[in-house]
């Protein structure tokens, strides 16, 4: 049985902490800071951080591996195609890993950046997604280095796993990515009464993550690109008639890129 527990990072980071109790073996996703992960494993005295994973380059992701892997020795598992501070194992597309006892299956999902992977595991009760900053809870990751059309595809590929898969993203962006969504579906319910269940939480100082690929599917305009109040919102704006899904992504990015 494993337990993921969030570890708040910079203004709005999330390192994620899987945990092995049977075994006091740990593993860690994008550690942007090590301070966080030094800090548990210091209350938590016979632990062992055994793996880091990292999904893409960016600092807030792997700003801490140096010094986490001089402390633990622990494993690190990255992208092939990035560079990646003290990588271990390079991963690429349809690879899959081992952590925790866990068997995590490695999806490309370039768009954030070109070499952006995600881990999913799909042993346990509800799969597990960690997909790092691109599908994020009501939205997703900006094009830094891919185009519109490789978000789109990285997308749909996450949007095809079962729907009950919780999704760990790294950022609590989820309230300000529901005032766009309100924004493109004013009418969709299940946007209006997720957007006052997150304020709530956030009234709180309460994480709104991981959400399922289900809600995502009813309330992330991104994964939404084929919906006609989608399509027709974006149509409005742009006086465009029946773009390609594609084309709905890009517009509905470069729209949440000045909103």
């Amino acid at each position: 049985m494993i337990q993921i527990d969030a570890l708040p990072a910079f203004s709005d980071n999330y390192i994620w902490l899987l945990q092995d109790s049977a075994n006091q073996r740990c593993a860690v996703v994008d550690p942007g800071d090590a301070a966080p992960v030094l800090a548990w494993l210091e209350r938590h005295p016979g632990w062992q951080l055994s793996d880091i994973l990292i999904t893409h380059h960016h600092h807030d992701h792997v700003g801490g591996v140096e010094q986490l892997k001089k402390a633990t020795a622990a494993r690190v598992c990255g992208p092939a195609h990035e560079r990646i501070p003290g990588r271990d194992l390079a991963l690429d597309d349809e690879a899959s890993v081992r952590v925790l006892g866990l068997d995590f299956q490695i999806i490309a999902v370039p768009g954030h950046t070109l070499g952006h992977i995600a881990y999913y595991c799909g042993q346990t009760a509800s799969p597990l997604l960690f997909c790092g900053d691109t599908l994020f809870a009501a939205g997703c990751g900006r094009l830094f280095e891919g185009t519109a059309e490789q978000m789109h595809h990285s997308l749909e590929r996450l949007a095809a796993l079962p729907a009950q898969t919780l999704v760990y993203c790294t950022h609590e962006y989820t309230l300000s990515n529901l005032r766009f969504a309100r924004a493109v579906e004013p009418d969709n319910q299940h946007i209006a009464q997720r957007f006052d269940d997150v304020t709530q939480l956030r009234a709180h100082d309460r994480i709104t993550l991981p959400s399922t690929l289900a809600l995502e599917k009813l309330t992330n305009p991104f994964l939404r690109t084929a919906e006609t109040s989608v399509k027709e919102k974006l149509d409005e704006r742009n006086t465009l008639k029946n773009p390609t899904p594609s084309a709905v992504f890009a517009g509905l990015r470069a729209w949440k890129d000045s909103f």
